[in-house]
Formats: C-alpha cells, sequence, structure tokens
C-alpha cells in the first residue's frame, strides 16, 4: 500500500500499532521482529527486566520500530525492587500506600536499564497491565523522565478506549482500565507538554483464538481514528512458560495473514508512529 495514495477520494488515516511485551520471551522477540520485517507493527514496548530483553537487541534497534519502556511493577523476574500483584498494586496506589521512594526507585532503575539496553532513551512510555498511570507511579514516572523534545518521549493514553461494535463485556473491561488513573496521567503530561494518542484500541479477553482475533480486529479498525494506538501482544512459536502462548500466536497468525492487509486498506489506514 502506498502511504501517500487516495482510495476512492478518502485519506488516509494513521494507525500507531504497538507490539508489548518485546524481552518476555524468545517467542515474544520473534513475532514482533518477524511483523516489523513485514511493515505489520510502527512499535514495540521493552520490557526491560524480561529474560529475553537483552537477546535481540541488534535487530530491535535495526528494526526500524519505535521502541517504548513497558514499566513493570507486576511481572516478577528476580528483578529488584517494588512488584505487586496487579490487585494489590492497585489498591495501594489509590489509598496512597505505595511507598514512594520504591516507586521512584523502581521507574528510574527501568529507565536506566532500557538506556542500557538500547544506547537511548524511550520513544515513548506504556505500562505492563496499564501501571504506568496509578495514582504516584504516574508522578514518579513523569518526575524521571526527560523533558519532551520534538514529541519524544510520548505517553500512551489508555483513557480514551474506542468501543463501538463491542460486546459489553469488553466495554466494561476498557472502561475499567481506564478508569484507574488515565484522565490523572493525561493531565499531567499534557502540562508537562508529552503528547499523548488521541485514542485507544486492543483490549479483549484473550480468548477465541484466530476467529475471535479476526473479529475484534475488524471492529477495532473499523472505528479507528487518526493516530489511535492499538496494542497487540503477538509471539511466533510457543512458549511453555507463558500462559497465554496460544493466543499471542493467534494475535501473530492474524496480523500477519492477508485479512489484516486487507481490512487496513478497507479502512484507509497505514500503519505509522506518533
Amino acid at each position: 500500500m502506498d502511504p501517500d495514495s487516495h482510495a476512492a477520494g478518502h485519506r488516509y488515516r494513521r494507525i500507531v500499532l504497538c507490539a508489548d511485551d518485546f524481552g518476555m520471551n524468545p517467542a515474544v522477540n520473534a513475532g514482533i521482529l518477524s511483523l516489523a520485517g513485514s511493515g505489520r507493527l510502527s512499535a514495540t514496548s521493552l520490557l526491560v527486566d524480561g529474560p529475553a530483553a537483552r537477546r535481540d537487541t541488534p535487530a530491535l534497534l535495526a528494526s526500524g520500530l519505535q521502541i517504548g519502556l513497558h514499566l513493570n511493577f507486576t511481572e516478577s523476574f528476580g528483578q529488584p525492587g517494588l512488584c505487586l500483584p496487579l490487585g494489590r498494586l492497585i489498591r495501594a496506589a489509590w489509598l496512597g500506600r505505595l511507598p514512594d521512594d520504591a516507586v521512584r526507585d523502581a521507574v528510574r532503575r527501568q529507565l536506566a536499564l532500557f538506556q542500557d539496553i538500547t544506547g537511548r532513551e524511550p520513544d515513548y512510555v506504556d505500562g505492563h497491565q496499564h501501571v504506568h498511570q496509578l495514582p504516584g507511579i504516574r508522578d514518579a514516572l513523569l518526575e524521571s523522565l526527560p523533558a519532551p523534545c520534538a514529541g519524544r518521549p510520548w505517553i500512551r493514553d489508555v483513557g480514551r478506549p474506542r468501543m463501538a461494535g463491542l460486546p459489553p463485556r469488553l466495554r466494561f473491561k476498557a472502561a475499567v482500565i481506564a478508569g484507574l488513573g488515565a484522565a490523572g496521567l493525561r493531565r499531567r503530561a499534557a502540562a508537562r507538554g508529552h503528547a499523548l494518542n488521541p485514542g485507544f484500541l486492543g483490549v479483549y479477553d484473550f480468548k477465541g483464538g484466530v476467529p475471535a482475533y479476526e473479529g475484534w480486529m475488524r471492529r477495532w479498525l473499523a472505528s479507528c481514528r487518526d493516530g489511535d494506538v492499538l496494542m497487540c501482544h503477538p509471539a511466533l512459536g510457543a512458549d511453555a512458560t507463558d500462559t497465554l502462548s496460544a493466543q499471542r500466536q493467534a494475535e501473530y497468525e492474524v496480523l500477519a495473514g492477508p485479512l489484516m492487509g486487507r481490512l487496513l486498506v478497507e479502512h484507509h489506514l497505514r500503519i505509522e508512529t506518533i
């Protein structure tokens, strides 16, 4: 697809197709790099504590993808510092019980590790299980980031989900995610001059294999507006340690397949960056 072309009088809109969890395991890395090579991604979020975070660094840097920090407070890989199950983390954050020093240390450690792995600052920041928007964490994050320059680093905003055509259970899930602190993060980030995505897509229940994911993708792309982020979690091959392995492989199959190409053309979308 020619990114500068028009079809039947329609102007192409941008979609930021962002793969989370680079570094989680070799299968995730392989899927993301393969999709980058075929032009089906524009960004990936690096889980710096993941066991495969350094495994494919040269290929990642050569991929042309924007690389973001996938801020982690819930997934234990034996890393030092604060790490809690998601429910406990959310409760502690909203009750004001997260220790400020521990949160700040965790954010700064991950930012420093990102720079050590990649040799540069992140293009953007998001959160594993969307923790970057939680009270206390969002403040430490914004205080620790460099001042924005030329739109970098931008911040993923999960607070404006596109939900047209989604069933009530997924509308509810998207609304819960948004309600965990997205509005507060948006205000603070915008006040500091950080760019944010206008809308957010990709929330689902990680079930149903290829048929379900094809159905969600049809709905997401139909409701996409210019500059929206669509998150995904692909993998190429199985990983016995990953409870989401089968669905990650289904995502990869859809993202790499011909249907995805047809949907992009049908909805006049091109995969770009913020």
